[in-house]
């Protein structure tokens, strides 16, 4: 593990510790705190081990200065999946933590969150009815899953995220989302959603006007070119750019997850290890702020 790792990840645990760590325990503490165990999830997103019982193996060996306690696997999953509010929290508190925050300017982007490849897991998968069939336009193949919903900042720092099935309306999570949501936008004046053109329609930009936000997206063939359209190809490459540290690096299209619970903890997992690099990144300065090559390794 590098220093850059260590330093990032403790970092990380103090900043958790001292902000999110709640009493919620009723007797006893478990041995493994919250604080520790949201990092030993970011440590794991960031090396690249889909896999927990050989991410616990590793951690036994290279990791037993930090943890001075580590669990089963079957210890360690029970606890990720109830701690997916605390990772949501996490995530949260990291991204108003840094500039980007007040960043007025909005990226909105979906992508396939796979979740199962054979005919028979789409029939017996407990996820049956949340997961369906889809299709990425962009790889040109259909799977059976979900889809990552990611409101960010260009940088990459996310603001909202949702999972949803793949057959929703794309401006209906949207709407949803900024639903759940409203008191961020109202902070933030002048706001510009950045999307593709799955987000087109009139009925829904109407909304974003109601709401106080300018929707820019690249306009039909057959239509008027709209204002700041010039602008979007460099805005897509970041869009593409913040999917690829996802699936790329990050490791999202393997997140294991076979339930309800362990797909949504491990696609926010994922989340919140790129949300830490770019705090830190941002807090020690570093020249390129959702940069992984530090911390892979």
């Amino acid at each position: 593990m590098t220093n850059d790792l260590d330093t990032l990840l403790t970092a990380l645990y103090v900043k958790v510790d001292d902000e999110l760590e709640a009493s919620r325990w009723m007797g006893r503490p478990p041995q493994l705190t919250d604080a520790e165990l949201v990092t030993l999830a970011v440590a794991q997103a960031l090396l690249g081990f889909h896999s927990e019982t050989r991410w616990l193996r590793y951690a036994h060996t290279h990791l037993a200065a930090m943890f001075p306690y580590l669990p089963q696997q079957s210890g360690y999953n029970k606890r990720l999946k109830a701690a997916l509010p605390l990772v949501k929290k996490a995530i949260r508190m990291l991204a108003v933590d840094t500039d980007f925050w007040f960043d007025n300017h909005w990226i909105v982007d979906s992508t396939p969150v796979p979740c199962g490849m054979s005919r028979p897991t789409a029939k017996r998968s407990e996820m049956v009815g949340w997961a369906g069939y889809g299709y990425c336009a962009s790889h040109s193949r259909f799977f059976w899953g979900l889809r990552l919903y990611l409101v960010c900042t260009p940088v990459g720092m996310p603001i909202l995220w949702a999972l949803a099935n793949p057959k929703m309306d794309e401006r209906e999570v949207l709407q949803s989302m900024l639903d759940v949501e409203a008191g961020l936008v109202t902070d933030r004046p002048g706001l510009l959603l950045i999307s593709d053109k799955g987000f087109a329609s009139k009925e829904f930009e109407n909304d974003l006007a109601m709401r106080g936000i300018e929707l820019l997206r690249p306009s039909f063939k057959r239509e008027k070119k709209r204002k700041g359209e010039r602008l979007l190809k460099s805005v897509r490459q970041l869009i593409e750019s913040v999917n690829d540290t996802l699936k790329g690096q990050l490791g999202l299209e393997q997140h294991g997850g076979r339930t309800h619970e362990g797909v949504a903890v491990r696609v926010a997992q994922r989340i919140l290890a790129m949300a830490a690099t770019i705090w830190h990144n941002h807090k020690t300065g570093a020249p390129i702020m959702r940069s992984l090559i530090a911390f892979d390794h």
